[in-house]
């Protein structure tokens, strides 16, 4: 199996990717992990990011895309892989397509989860986690405790800067203005099938399975 799981921030992309990498042995593949691990390696892949990082300035496509080559030569994507977060925008699109190509390896399909924007805004506002131990919680589905204090651990929970209003409408413009166009471009090569994330994440689980599993 190998895809592309696609959708904006907040669409419950990640939980999803999890269950889907554990269902078809494909491992979840994202651009930050694989620079994470470039850079502690320091690989020389690695250093030329590291070079763009400390100037503040984004890493470039090339750079990526040859960091992905690499991730996806390892054995463990041999039967597949689940691509999360990336590609971001058209020109990564493009520049991925022609490296599959040259692997032999090309997509299967391009899932995109849909939700609304404001039901986003909804969701991560409403999001709160322990300082210490990660642990979840949300103001409408899962409250914290009063004192907020971490039932698991005793930690502080809080709510991250990245889930206040303000950020998130900046992140969903960002999405909408580099990332959404990849639905089209998707689209017109019949890749794309979008699927219904204002659902429960069961529901959406399912309904994903049922597309993956008609590719067989």
């Amino acid at each position: 199996m190998r895809l592309i799981l696609l959708g904006a921030p907040g669409v419950g992309k990640g939980t999803q990717a999890k269950r889907i990498s554990k269902r078809y042995n494909a491992p979840q593949i994202s651009t930050g992990d694989i620079l994470r691990a470039q850079l502690k390696e320091g690989t020389p892949l690695g250093l030329q990011a590291k070079a763009f990082m400390d100037k503040g300035e984004l890493v470039t496509d090339d750079i990526i895309i040859n960091m992905m080559r690499d991730r996806l030569n390892e054995d463990d994507c041999k039967s597949g892989f689940l691509l999360d977060g990336f590609p971001r925008s058209t020109p990564q699109a493009e520049a991925l397509g022609v490296m599959l190509e040259e692997l032999n390896r090309p997509l299967d399909i391009v899932v995109n989860i849909e939700v609304d924007n404001e039901a986003i805004v909804g969701r991560l506002t409403s999001r709160r986690i322990c300082r210490n131990c990660g642990a979840d919680y949300n103001t409408v589905t899962n409250p914290p405790p009063a004192d907020m204090v971490c039932e698991k651990c005793g930690g502080e929970i809080y709510q991250r800067d990245d889930d206040k209003e303000s950020t998130i409408r900046n992140r969903l413009e960002v999405y909408n203005n580099q990332t959404a166009p990849l639905i089209e471009f998707y689209s017109s090569k019949g890749q794309l099938k979008s699927i219904d994330g204002n659902k429960a994440p069961d529901e959406v689980y399912d309904e994903i399975n049922i597309v993956l599993e008609g590719l067989n």
